[in-house]
């Protein structure tokens, strides 16, 4: 039996935008540097765009930024008035949804999303369906995800169709894998199998993202600790392709034999205990509102103010997933997936 869930949010709730975070940290140093790890450039170079349109949000939030832990009411008041003129997500169109989902999202920008759980049907809770939309007026569907049968470790089919998540479907966007302990998880997106590789291996899937859970001395019950690595971004802000020939050369065993050319490596921010409410605390600015040990920020060793994504509990089977530059959906929402898995959770 599990204790009480691990991690609660904190006071300040009156702040509903987490997007002060990485407005904060560019004042300090440009995070963007903290993902390059150079790479080979695309031949055409694109120019950076999208950063523009948040200078005005930035000018009305700097003023609460540094109040991020106290609970002063004259400046909970200002952040209230803030919210009240402000929608939950910057709006962000989504044409073609299969380009969107791996694109990182755009620099200086929040993207704001929420995770449904559906846990109707004949299995009862063991196979649930996961949707994610955009957190906004227009909730725009972005992605799907179900954990597949018949399958030795846990294997989720990510689809960008909510009825189609079929893996020979056109629609299949990637997939999450774990290992036999269901501790490490290795993300794909929709490319082949090394197996099944071209002349030129152009064909072959990329890997996206890997998350390591580590025990604690609590085993799960305490809050956990992740390990999350991505692949690095080029001089054009454009993810490093890893495309592994076998198992031997992924993103876990590179970070396992400490190789980290072309790879990040983040780690989730640890909660601080709170005598008050007996809980670990983690400032979420308001976009979580209920105690689980599922709540967690993933931010860079080198700027643990700029949450590269934060996800957390807002009712018994809905979440909010706000990911920001160099994420992309796809990465972000397989993070959120991997924290779900049933190894893990004692919920």
């Amino acid at each position: 039996l599990c204790p009480p869930p691990a991690v609660t949010t904190s006071d300040e709730e009156d702040d509903s935008d987490s997007s002060t975070k990485p407005i904060r940290s560019e004042k300090k140093k440009n995070p963007v540097s903290l993902f390059q790890t150079g790479g080979d450039p695309p031949k055409e170079k694109k120019t950076k765009k999208k950063a523009p349109p948040k200078v005005a949000e930035s000018e009305e939030e700097t003023p609460e930024t540094p109040q991020k832990n106290s609970n002063k009411k004259g400046k909970g008041k200002k952040s209230k008035k803030v919210k009240e003129e402000r929608t939950p997500s910057p709006a962000i169109e989504v044409d073609n949804l299969e380009e969107f989902v791996l694109q990182p999202a755009p620099q200086g920008v929040t993207v704001k999303c929420r995770v449904t759980r559906d846990k109707k049907g004949m299995d009862r809770g063991l196979y649930p369906t996961y949707y994610l939309h955009m957190d906004n007026d227009k909730k725009v569907f972005l992605l799907a995800g179900r954990k597949r049968k018949k399958s030795k470790t846990s294997n989720y089919l990510i689809s960008i169709d909510p009825t189609d998540l079929s893996r020979g479907g056109e629609n299949f966007i990637g997939k999450l894998r774990s290992n036999l302990m269901g501790t490490k998880f290795t993300v794909f997106d929709n490319g082949a199998n090394p197996d099944r590789a071209n002349a030129d291996w152009s064909n072959v899937r990329q890997e996206l993202s890997a998350v390591v859970y580590e025990t604690n001395v609590l085993g799960f019950k305490g809050p956990r600790k992740m390990t999350v690595i991505i692949p690095g971004m080029n001089a054009d802000n454009e993810r490093v392709p890893i495309r592994p020939r076998n198992d031997n050369d992924g993103l876990l065993m590179r970070w396992q034999n400490k190789n980290m050319d072309n790879v990040i490596e983040l780690h989730n921010k640890a909660p601080v205990w709170n005598d008050e409410t007996q809980s670990y605390v983690l400032n979420f600015h308001g976009r979580v509102t209920h105690a689980s040990v599922k709540n967690f920020q993933i931010v860079h060793g080198s700027d643990p103010d700029y949450i590269v994504m934060q996800f957390g509990r807002v009712a018994d089977d809905a979440f909010t997933m706000d990911y920001n530059y160099p994420l992309c959906a796809v990465q972000a929402f397989a993070i959120a997936l991997s924290s779900f898995d049933g190894k893990l959770a004692c919920e």
